[in-house]
C-alpha cells in the first residue's frame, strides 16, 4: 500500500500516522513545498520517504491537505499524474470551489470530496495526532461523481479510521460550515484582536485569563495562511453568517444599556439549549 500525503501538517499528517498504525506494511510518501516541513515530517516519523507528482503513478491513495486556495492548483495537477486505480482526496474546509475546480477533468472519478471535521489549533508536521479522527463526522460531497470501486475504498479506509460518514452537497456544506466552523474562528479571532488592543500591558491578560477565555479565543492560535483563503473561498456564506452574529451582538448590547436585564436572562436561558444539542452530538459519536 502506497500513501502520498501533500502538505503534512495536522489533517494529512495525523491520517497517515492512523494509517500507518492500522497497515505496518503500508509506506508514507510525502510532498511539501516548504521543504524545512518535508525534512521534519521524517524526522517526526509521519511519513518515511519524498516524493514527487511523477511518483504518483503507483500511488494507491492520495491525500490532499493543503490550503483551500492551494489546492485549487494542486488538485488538477494531482488528477494529472494518478493511475487508474488510484483514489485522491482534499480534505479542506469548503467544497464547492474544489469540487469545480476538477468538475470536468478526465479523472474527475478518481477523486471523492471529503472534509474530515477534526482538528486543533495547531499547525505543522508536529502537529499531528493519533486518533485525531475517531468518532468524528467526515463529510462526502459529490460521491456519485466518484467511481464506486474507489468510492468504496476511501469509505473503507475512513471507517478503519474511526469516522462517521455524512453525504452533503458542497453547497449546503460550506454554507452550514460557515456557522459551525468558519464564524467560530472569526469570533475567537476578534476576541484576541479586542482583548490585545485593550490590554496593552500582556502581562494583565496572563493574571487575569480564566479557562473561559483560554478556551473561546484558543482558535486565534490558528493558522492565518490556512484561514484566510477559507474565508475569501466562502465569503458568500461567511459574511452572511457574520450579519447574522453581529445583529444578535447589538442587541444583547442595546438590552445591557437600556438595563433589560429580565431579557438578558431570557436570552441566555433560550441559548442554554445548546447544551442538549451538543450532548446529543456526542451521543451519536
Amino acid at each position: 500500500m502506497n500513501i502520498h500525503v501533500i502538505g503534512i501538517g495536522l489533517i494529512g499528517g495525523s491520517m497517515v500516522l492512523d494509517i500507518k498504525a492500522l497497515h505496518p506494511e503500508a509506506t508514507i510518501y510525502g510532498m511539501d513545498k516548504n521543504e524545512a516541513h518535508l525534512q521534519e515530517a521524517m524526522a517526526l516519523g509521519v511519513v518515511e520517504k519524498a516524493a514527487t507528482m511523477q511518483d504518483l503513478a503507483d500511488a494507491d491513495y492520495v491525500i490532499v491537505s493543503v490550503p483551500v486556495d492551494v489546492a485549487l492548483q494542486v488538485l488538477p495537477e494531482v488528477l494529472d499524474q494518478i493511475g487508474e486505480n488510484t483514489i485522491v482526496f482534499e480534505v479542506g474546509s469548503t467544497k464547492l470551489p474544489i469540487c469545480e475546480a476538477v468538475a470536468n477533468h478526465p479523472r474527475r472519478r478518481n477523486y471523492i470530496a471529503t472534509h474530515p471535521i477534526a482538528g486543533t489549533e495547531f499547525s505543522g508536521p508536529s502537529a499531528a495526532i493519533k486518533g485525531l479522527f475517531q468518532g468524528k463526522t467526515n463529510i462526502i460531497c459529490e460521491v456519485e461523481k466518484t467511481t464506486f470501486k474507489l468510492q468504496e475504498k476511501a469509505i473503507e479506509l475512513f471507517k478503519e479510521l474511526g469516522m462517521r460518514i455524512r453525504y452533503m452537497d458542497p453547497k449546503s456544506h460550506d454554507k452550514h460550515i460557515a456557522y459551525v466552523s468558519h464564524l467560530s474562528h472569526i469570533s475567537s479571532f476578534m476576541l484576541g484582536k479586542t482583548v490585545i488592543n485593550k490590554e496593552k500591558d500582556e502581562q494583565d491578560i496572563f493574571d487575569m485569563a480564566g479557562s473561559g477565555f483560554e478556551s473561546t479565543v484558543r482558535l486565534a492560535k490558528s493558522s492565518p495562511a490556512m484561514w484566510t483563503p477559507i474565508f475569501k473561498q466562502n465569503k458568500k456564506h461567511v459574511v452572511k453568517s457574520l450579519e447574522e452574529y453581529i445583529a444578535n451582538l447589538t442587541q444583547f448590547k442595546d438590552l445591557l444599556k437600556s438595563e433589560e436585564y429580565d431579557a438578558i436572562f431570557d436570552e441566555m436561558q433560550s441559548v442554554n439549549k445548546i447544551k442538549a444539542i451538543l450532548n446529543g452530538m456526542n451521543t451519536k459519536k
